[in-house]
């Protein structure tokens, strides 16, 4: 299994760049759908339908399928044989900067859940601020892993 891992090594890395990329852009992206859902929306309202619409889609459909398979090309590295130093700090950075990210997943998944009831309780503001959790996740992700500290 270790050298078929190493021979693909170059394929599953550029999936797995793809795969970040593409959660990536929904994790931006769907929190600023909820700040236009609440500042520019009443539930019930025709807005409203096309916000939750939009919402459920680029989850369903595009972050969801891109975090399995971030996850799923990531856990293939790092079964590569020489990819990963156990003994360095940054993979447990790394791996500390995904589960955040994954939390987040989670979190803008029971917020669109929230949506869908008319039961948003949070600000435009709010979910403002929460849009800098996943700059701050991919900022360690990526120093970890080009630097290796």
């Amino acid at each position: 299994m270790s050298d078929v891992l190493s021979v693909a090594y170059p394929w599953i890395k550029a999936l797995h760049i793809m795969s970040v990329i593409a959660w990536m852009a929904g994790l931006f992206y769907l929190p600023r759908l909820f700040v236009y859902h609440t500042e520019q929306s009443e539930p019930g309202d025709s807005r409203d339908s096309v916000f939750q619409v939009m919402e459920y889609k680029l989850l369903r459909y595009i972050m969801q399928p891109s975090m399995i398979a971030t996850w799923g090309f990531g856990l293939l590295l790092v079964m590569t044989p020489g990819i990963v130093d156990w003994g360095s700090a940054w993979p447990y950075a790394k791996l500390a900067g995904v589960v955040v990210m994954t939390w987040f997943h989670m979190w803008l998944s029971a917020r669109r859940k929230e949506f869908a009831r008319g039961a948003n309780t949070r600000t435009g503001r709010q979910h403002r601020i929460m849009n800098e959790v996943p700059t701050l996740a991919m900022v360690v992700i990526v120093l970890a892993v080009v630097v290796k500290f």
